[in-house]
Order: structure tokens, then C-alpha cells, then sequence
């Protein structure tokens, strides 16, 4: 069905069945509804002034005898069963309102306004291949995320890029990180807007995603800081990479503590002090011995319980009230400052998934 070019003056609702629905550069100049089934619908540079919806309808339409449609053909031979979106490019989304549709497919840089984008039911996106990449130096894993389109599309474009992208994306045209964080962004807004905040964390991972391999408008200090950002928590949103950061970070500082940081023998107060010959006040001086560096025996089973005792309260920013060596101090100083902050942002990421 192509109905590139035609314009409707007067409200509409429209019920097809078909493969292809082309509404390239329409006017829509009142509200209008399309309901459609199997459709891959084509929508660049449509125009429309008042709320238009496009919604997949779930049964068969009901013809006017009250006979349904037959559509054996078209489910017989049709690619998809869904309804898809294949392009939204240079429409203002203000109006707009998505039903059940596909958009894992669909092209959306050069839409305006795409925060204001209102998406119902069961609205599914693509999404980035999981696992790990052996292939690729250094091996790169993948965490499953909704993804749009078009980074797929550059994603595998890469000279370095891992298995797992679709190469060939038709009129993707020139989209890099520049232009799709924006884009990422606006999906972002809208989701938040409909009070839907896990649903937007995929959204924020993808614009963090492309602010770090975005290299013109972001600076190489600011991609650092997003690339550690990224590799300690997943942008926030990663609670095992951080827990995982935490574990191996307790498991170092247990073992320096135990290799360096416990001394040999706990030091014992020792009091000295003189008594006068005729009687009198007697005054003591109370000192303790330096901690002394073990020699032998590092990795014991009690040195290791103690070690484990510092690190655990290291991590909460309690003084574990133990006599530590000069560098078992500055160990427990580094395990108070990092850990308590992996520990924070494992505890962020759960809360951006569950929050409301």
C-alpha cells in the first residue's frame, strides 16, 4: 500500500492488512488512526498537526457482513508477524503515538521532538548480542541492552567490531556517536516521562555508550572518565561488575594485608617507671613497641581471619582496632577509599533498575 505524497484533510482512521505500508511525506492536517496488521510501515518526513496513532491491531479486522478478513496469504508468506516501523526520519514526534509496534528496525536520528514520543503496550526494541567476544583484543563481553538500528548498524562498521552486528542497514546513511546520543537521549526523556525509569536505563546506558566513542564532541579527559565509569559499573547500571570490582579489590587487600600490612606479634604496653626511696608518688610511663613485619608464616589461617576482619570494615569506613604495620596503614587508608565506593555503586545500579 503506498500512500507517499497524499494528503488528509479531515480526520481519518485507517485498517490494514498489508506487507508494506509507505506513507512517505504525508499531510496529515486533523487526528488519524492507523491500525494495521503485518505492516512494515515507512514513515520519513511525514507531516501532521494533531495526534496520530499507530497501533497494531492483535485480531483479524471484521468486515462490514460481519465476516473477518481473510488474511491466510499474508500469513502465510509475511516476514514478520509484527507490525514494524521502518523509518521515523524527519518527523516531528510531538503528536505521535506508538501501539504494540515493532521499532528494532526502525531509523530514528532527524526526528523532532522525539522526547515528547508517546509509546503504549508492548512497544520492543532491538538488542545488542550478549556474551563474550574471544575474537576481538582486548575480549570485549557484551550485557544485553536495548539498542536502536542505527548503532547497530555502525557498530559493525568498525574496523575492530565484534561478531554479532547486522552489516547492512538500508538508508541508514552517515550516523555515528555524535548523532545517535542525542537520539538515545530523547528516548531517555520520554521514557522517564512516562514514569517508566528501569525501562529508561537502556536508553541512558546507549547515550553513555555514545558520549565515550563520540570523538569530536567529547573531550579525550571526559572519555576517560566515562570509559572507567563504564568499566567499574556499567555506567551505574551494572550491579555484578561493581560487586565484582568490590570482591577482587577485598581479595587484594586481604592478601597485602596478610603478605605486609599485619605485624608479627601483636605489641604489648609495657610500663616503666621509678619509685623514690623514701616513699612517695610513684609515676609510670605506658609505651608500646612498633609493630614488627612478619618474617615467616604470612598466610595463616589466623592471619588471614584478621585480615578478613579489616578489609570487611573497611569497606563500611570502620577502624577495624587493629595493630597494623606502617604499610598495612596506608593498605587499610587505599581499601577504605575504593572499596566503600564500589560497594556505592553496585548499590545504584540496583536502585536504577528498580526504581519507580
Amino acid at each position: 500500500m503506498v500512500l507517499s505524497g497524499a494528503v488528509f484533510g479531515g480526520p481519518v482512521s485507517l485498517s490494514l492488512a498489508t506487507h508494506r505500508l509507505e506513507c512517505r511525506r504525508t499531510s496529515w492536517s486533523s487526528t488519524a488512526e492507523l491500525r494495521l496488521r503485518y505492516a512494515t510501515v515507512d514513515f520519513a518526513h511525514a507531516v501532521f498537526e494533531y495526534p496520530l496513532t499507530i497501533a497494531a491491531e492483535a485480531e483479524p479486522f471484521v468486515l462490514p457482513d460481519g465476516l473477518s478478513a481473510a488474511e491466510h496469504i499474508l500469513a502465510r508468506y509475511a516476514r514478520y508477524a509484527r507490525v514494524r516501523i521502518a523509518s521515523l526520519r524527519g518527523v516531528d514526534a510531538a503528536h505521535l503515538v506508538l501501539a504494540d509496534v515493532d521499532l528494532s528496525g526502525s531509523l530514528f536520528t532527524g526526528t523532532v521532538h522525539l522526547d515528547q514520543l508517546r509509546m503504549e503496550g508492548a512497544c520492543s526494541f532491538g538488542t545488542a548480542p550478549s556474551g563474550m567476544r574471544w575474537r576481538t583484543w582486548p575480549p570485549v563481553r557484551f550485557t544485553q541492552r536495548r539498542i536502536l538500528a542505527e548503532e547497530r548498524h555502525w557498530r559493525a562498521s568498525q574496523p575492530t567490531a565484534a561478531g554479532g552486528w547486522t552489516v547492512a542497514l538500508s538508508g541508514s546513511g552517515h550516523v555515528g556517536p555524535a548523532q545517535l546520543a542525542p537520539v538515545y537521549r530523547a528516548l531517555r526523556k520520554a521514557f522517564e516521562d512516562g514514569k517508566n525509569e528501569p525501562g529508561a536505563a537502556d536508553f541512558y546506558y546507549g547515550e553513555m555508550e555514545m558520549r565515550r566513542h563520540d570523538r569530536t564532541g567529547t573531550t579525550p579527559a571526559e572519555r576517560r572518565l566515562l570509559h572507567g565509569y563504564w568499566l567499574l559499573s556499567g555506567y551505574g547500571l551494572r550491579a555484578s561488575r561493581s560487586l565484582g570490582w568490590l570482591v577482587a579489590a577485598m581479595v587484594v587487600t586481604i592478601v597485602l594485608l596478610m603478605g605486609f600490612g599485619l605485624p608479627k606479634d601483636a605489641p604489648k604496653q609495657e610500663a616503666t617507671g621509678t619509685v623514690p626511696p623514701g616513699g612517695g608518688k610513684v609515676t609510670f610511663e605506658i609505651d608500646k613497641a612498633d609493630p614488627q613485619n612478619p618474617t615467616k608464616d604470612r598466610f595463616t589461617g589466623k592471619r588471614f581471619e584478621k585480615a578478613l576482619n579489616v578489609t570487611l570494615n573497611s569497606v563500611v569506613f570502620r577502624s577495624s582496632n587493629n595493630d597494623l604495620t606502617t604499610v598495612g596503614t596506608y593498605i587499610e587508608m587505599a581499601s577504605r577509599v575504593t572499596e566503600p565506593v564500589l560497594l556505592g555503586l553496585a548499590v545504584l545500579a540496583v536502585r536504577n533498575r528498580v526504581k519507580r
